[in-house]
């Protein structure tokens, strides 16, 4: 399964996702693919459409994803302990980068 959220989509790439995903919400396409075409329309719209933010495709790890962001986005896949998370904000607290630098408290 992959899963496109796109920041700003042109609307021709967006009329050529209808053809095999589904679009639930206004630039959020979700579809499932053989390899050989998931690879070329990955590869033309990271090509041909700069707004892409996140990309989630199957995996084979534990969670079965991972996450891909192009472009600018508010949000980031971060791969935490072997599980993706999206990071919205990344803030370390005093305590966590004192902890992080093995210094004793």
């Amino acid at each position: 399964m992959t899963v496109i959220v796109s920041n700003d989509m042109p609307e021709a790439i967006r009329g050529m996702l209808k053809r095999w995903f589904i679009e639930p919400r206004p630039n959020v396409f979700v579809g499932t693919l053989n390899r050989c075409t998931h690879e070329k329309t990955i590869e033309y719209i990271k090509r041909n459409a700069g707004g892409i933010g996140l990309l989630i495709i199957s995996y084979p790890n534990c969670q079965g994803y991972k996450i891909e962001s192009f472009g600018p986005t508010d949000r980031k896949g971060v791969e935490v302990a072997g599980l993706w998370l999206v990071a919205e904000k990344w803030e370390e607290s005093e305590e966590v980068r004192s902890e992080g630098r093995g210094n004793p408290q």
